[in-house]
């Protein structure tokens, strides 16, 4: 069910194209792609942030300090939440005027290997006069259940005419 969003078992994003503010509810979830952690994950993500702990890169640094192997970095895990891998970005094409704000809680190292589940769900809609904005919490489990990261996003959007 990747990337289904559903409100009490009916899929919306089948319903209804090119939604705007008002049309979303409380409850709505948008389930993004499962994603395998793996080795070249890590290594992409150090190169493109230019991270050099050895803590995300060093599995024998890890296993001296304890732990099983290297500890993907908190943002690595963060960007399986990006809304525009779920169906919430093509429903909001034409209103979207961006992401406002957004934040996270680290709950749980991840390891190369863990499989990743992001969810997002629409937990408070603030009006303005010609927009308004969405607010999402974003969850992210691995593959035993346990929560690995959870925060917020709030993207505003565009109000009918």
């Amino acid at each position: 069910m990747d990337g289904v969003n559903l409100v009490d078992g009916v899929d919306l994003a089948t319903t209804s194209q090119g939604r705007w503010f008002e049309d979303f509810m409380l409850g709505e979830r948008f389930e993004l792609p499962s994603r395998t952690m793996t080795a070249t994950l890590f290594r992409l993500y150090i190169e493109a942030s230019g991270e050099g702990h050895p803590l995300h890169a060093d599995d024998v640094y890890a296993r001296a300090i304890g732990l099983p192997g290297a500890v993907a970095h908190g943002f690595l895990v963060l960007i399986q939440t990006t809304a525009g891998a779920s169906r919430f970005h093509d429903l909001v094409q034409d209103s979207l005027i961006g992401l406002s704000e957004q934040s996270s809680r680290f709950a749980r190292p991840v390891f190369i290997g863990d499989v990743l589940r992001p969810i997002l769900q629409v937990v408070e809609l603030s009006p303005n006069d010609s927009t308004g904005q969405v607010h999402l919490r974003s969850t992210v489990h691995n593959q035993r259940g346990e929560l690995v990261l959870e925060g917020t996003q709030r993207y505003l959007l565009r109000r009918r005419a």
